[in-house]
């Protein structure tokens, strides 16, 4: 790594010390420091830190973003430690981290209806900047954020670089890969999905040493219980998921990669329950009983991610599919692969799942609406690149590497019909430079998309980069030398990668490339980041090459 790359990852670490303190009950109930004063709270006086659950910036827009937290001084007892009330909210934005020129100040309001979240859609702010944001309640500030608007919407960028990630199972290791997102100089971070995982898996923990806090400053850092363990079993109602929610966000490198980077956010399947499709889930439950846990699921990932009122939920409906126009250089289209498809074939069961039945002409993916909108957009765009940013696996892989052909039945390749039809629509319109980005496998995957991934010789409709997990599968391992088997048995896949970490893509007019971060571990918070592979994409070739 370079020495810039340290220094800004030192910085990282003195920043989340700073922030977020030595220990998360630690606070300081001081007045706003720069800019103009804002109206004073008295009411309630928090005995512990309300901002425990850290803040967020989302979506950002060229003249703006979301800026997003929670109040819960008491994150896993029952009412949170907030009152059954509406609490004053302020918030201040400025162009520098001292707070000496702020440009917007504002008061919102966390209402019990919301778990006393705060989602304030930012506007009047300058394109392409970075911005410096905080939240006052109850005579507590919060930590600081920072996040960078997106360029203007003409401006021909010469640039853009941002991280993915996503696949965060508590309890399978730390998340010391964001404390390392946190230090890259990025433009945002797209959240694949499974930003936390539903089940009661990795032990049980009293609440009390659920809070992870980063080590003070020059202390070794303290010996955690590995895996570290889920507060409760299996959740189901909305007070299950916001304590799991609350669980995640008390991580200290969580909260860091949040407090320097604008994400933008959508959901797969944890963040309700595992492989679930629409109105079904994978144990038979009975639809309506399954709307209940749907909207609760809902309504928590609402209320703990940055999102604009668009996505406020109507019942287990939220909105969660939308684009962003990133200058001329990149089209992004947020997809939403779990709402609206039809149940998987073969009762999702992929041993003996024929071509046949996953090519069933009635399926459904992204439902015929969101379909409908994507092609539009595909079509409208004048962007150099266009972005499919989205949770499952498009590549139809033979998951067998023998004889039979073995699919992965949740993925894009057990809907044959629906992910034909949408690479169909693309090869027809000659839709330039399509890069997918995905996540949900565990695995780091890089290949090339065809209608059918086993005829060679055909030139590929577009590339899709797969960014393995934060922490879930535990440890991991390398591949070495492209010796996975699965890369013999399938032309359209150049690469695979079973360890851990996130994915840096770094876009110009001319180039993409994408970088694939690696730890050594996850179930130590000391693991080692390196980079174990960089491929390249040149504008117009749809072929994968090395960097």
């Amino acid at each position: 790594m370079t020495d810039s790359y340290n220094e800004r990852l030192e910085h990282t670490r003195r920043m989340v010390i700073r922030r977020f303190g030595a220990a998360a009950g630690v606070f300081i109930a001081a007045p706003l420091m720069g800019g103009r004063a804002l109206g004073q709270q008295q009411t309630p006086t928090f005995s512990k830190n309300p901002f425990q659950l850290g803040i967020a910036t989302g979506d950002p827009a060229p003249d703006g973003f979301v800026i997003w937290t929670r109040l819960a001084p008491e994150p896993f007892q029952v009412g949170f430690g907030m009152p059954s009330s509406r609490i004053d909210v302020d918030w201040e934005v400025a162009s520098d981290e001292r707070f000496a020129t702020i440009v917007q100040t504002g008061k919102t309001q966390a209402s019990p209806f919301l778990a006393h979240s705060v989602h304030v859609e930012v506007t009047g702010l300058m394109p392409a900047r970075p911005y410096w944001y905080r939240f006052r309640a109850g005579g507590v500030q919060s930590p600081t954020g920072r996040a960078k608007t997106a360029p203007a919407l003409a401006t021909n960028l010469a640039n853009s670089k941002f991280g993915v990630a996503g696949c965060q199972s508590y309890p399978a290791g730390f998340f010391t890969a964001h404390k390392y997102l946190a230090a890259e100089d990025l433009d945002f971070v797209f959240c694949y999905g499974d930003y936390i995982y539903e089940g009661g898996g990795g032990g049980q923990a009293p609440a009390a040493a659920l809070v992870a806090t980063a080590p003070a400053a020059g202390a070794p850092a303290a010996a955690a219980p590995n895996p570290r363990a889920h507060f409760g079993g299996e959740i189901y109602s909305v007070d299950d998921y916001r304590r799991r929610y609350a669980q995640y966000k008390s991580d200290p490198d969580l909260q860091a990669a949040h407090a320097a980077h604008a994400w933008y956010t959508v959901w797969d399947d944890h963040e309700t329950e595992n492989n679930w499709a629409s109105q079904w889930d994978e144990n038979g439950t009975p639809p309506a009983l399954f709307a209940l846990r749907r909207q609760a699921a809902a309504q928590a990932y609402y209320e703990h991610m940055p999102l604009r009122a668009s996505s406020m939920p109507n019942g287990p409906a939220i909105q969660i599919y939308r684009r962003a126009q990133y200058g001329t250089l990149m089209n992004l289209n947020f997809l939403d692969t779990r709402q609206f498809r039809s149940n998987q074939p073969c009762n999702d069961q992929a041993a003996g799942c024929t071509l046949e039945q996953v090519s069933a002409t009635t399926a459904q993916f992204m439902g015929q609406r969101q379909e409908a909108w994507l092609g539009a957009g595909l079509d409208a765009s004048k962007a150099r690149w266009n972005v499919l940013a989205q949770q499952v696996m498009m590549m139809d892989l033979d998951r067998d590497p023998g004889p039979a052909l073995r699919y992965n039945i949740d993925s894009w390749a057990g809907y044959r019909t629906p992910r034909n039809r949408v690479l169909a629509r693309m090869q027809q319109h000659k839709t330039p430079n399509v890069i997918v980005l995905t996540g949900d496998e565990h695995v780091n995957y890089a290949g090339e998309l065809h209608l059918d991934g086993r005829t060679p010789g055909v030139k590929p409709i577009g590339i899709e980069f797969v960014s393995t997990s934060v922490t879930s599968g535990g440890n991991g391992q390398d591949d070495p030398g492209g010796s996975n088997p699965l890369v013999g048995a399938n032309a359209e896949l150049k690469f695979i990668n079973h360890q851990r970490g996130y994915l840096i893509c770094d876009v110009t007019p001319e180039r993409w490339q994408s970088e694939f971060k690696v730890l050594d571990k996850v179930t130590d918070r000391n693991g080692v980041l390196s980079t174990r592979k960089k491929f390249a994409v040149a504008a117009g070739s749809s072929r994968l090459t090395d960097a």
